[in-house]
């Protein structure tokens, strides 16, 4: 009997696609036949099953309903295997990451995306190593307790916090980076985790937290920024959060007319939610002039959480109250790993 049991989430991407040996044209993968397609994976003492979407999906049409689909599949599923690897597009893959951490609250199982640059099919694929990788990361446990307890991204030879993670590259097989994170792990001749930086969630048992409200918009600022662009976002009706995409440590433009349409968008009892556009580092409101002002309006930081994680965690927090006051907190707090106080 197999040791462990994995449970393989495909919902589409490159990776999904293979060579036909007879025409050399480019088809979906067989999943269900996962073993004869990557028989490496025989090495393993594994049960994978696979549970694919219906219709295989590209990323960039990933969105919340299919973000509910894959944590309500966890969610049911979770008593019976071990751990949990999603093959993913990697356009949107960090977003998916990021919403994953927050619905599945006390995590004590891996749940690893991964997916590739070129089709698994391809010769010079970086596909098999980051799904054989995955799995292995999965299966990984220490006096019966898994290694890994919670959302990642699994990219050439890096393990990533899922809430941490973003793409940086369209071409290179490192196609992600964690800017403000170490790796979780990096895989070389052995895994070699970053035990320290590990998540252990302080809830004891897997809770489903499904609900997510769409109600936030992105507001970057730029040289040059029209009124009526600011203005336009500001005043769509249905948001209820705004992020603000900032300069640096939290600088953005001290015009009046642009501080007065801040103001009044959180008077009416919505939240600005500040991010630095910078790669690393960390939004440090008060510091410059140029952020005292938000600060003094009621702007609130976000740290050095990314976009992806500020954009996910809006629509999770929004889903499970309408408390402003309790949604401020919460956006300033680290709930699953996702950003670090000073």
């Amino acid at each position: 009997m197999p040791k462990h049991s994995i449970l393989l989430i495909y919902t589409g991407g490159t990776i999904g696609m293979i060579s036909d040996p007879e025409s050399g044209a480019l088809k979906a993968v067989d999943f269900e036949h996962l073993n004869e397609q990557i028989p490496e994976l025989a090495n393993f003492d594994l049960n994978i099953a696979v549970h694919s979407f219906d219709k295989a999906l590209d990323s960039s049409n990933m969105g919340p309903e299919h973000w509910k689909h894959i944590a309500r599949v966890i969610f049911s599923e979770y008593d019976s295997y071990d751990g949990f690897v999603i093959l993913h597009g990697s356009d949107t893959m960090a977003y998916t990451a990021s919403a994953l951490s927050f619905m599945l609250e006390g995590l004590g199982k891996p749940v690893i995306l991964t997916g590739s640059q070129l089709p698994i099919g391809i010769i010079r694929t970086d596909g098999k190593e980051n799904l054989i990788t995955a799995i292995e990361i999965a299966a990984d446990k220490e006096d019966g307790v898994s290694k890994v307890q919670e959302v990642c991204v699994y990219f050439e030879y890096s393990l990533y916090r899922g809430n941490r993670t973003h793409k940086i590259s369209a071409e290179d097989f490192e196609a992600f980076e964690s800017p403000n994170l170490a790796p979780m792990a990096e895989a070389g001749v052995h895994i070699t985790y970053n035990v320290p930086a590990l998540y252990r969630s302080p809830v004891p048992e897997l809770m489903l937290r499904d609900e997510l409200d769409a109600s936030v918009g992105l507001l970057t600022v730029y040289p040059g920024m029209p009124k009526a662009y600011y203005k336009s976002i500001l005043g769509v009706p249905e948001l209820k959060i705004v992020i603000l995409q900032s300069y640096g440590s939290g600088n953005a433009p001290t015009d009046p007319e642009f501080i007065a349409a801040l103001r009044s968008f959180i008077d009416s009892g919505k939240v600005i939610l500040n991010i630095t556009q910078c790669e690393e580092g960390s939004v440090d409101l008060g510091k410059y002039e140029t952020s005292r002002h938000l600060l003094n309006i009621g702007v609130i930081s976000g740290y050095d959480m990314t976009l992806e994680a500020a954009l996910t965690k809006s629509m999770f927090l929004l889903g499970q109250s309408d408390d402003i006051d309790w949604i401020n907190e919460q956006l300033q707090s680290s709930l699953r790993g996702e950003l670090t106080r000073p």
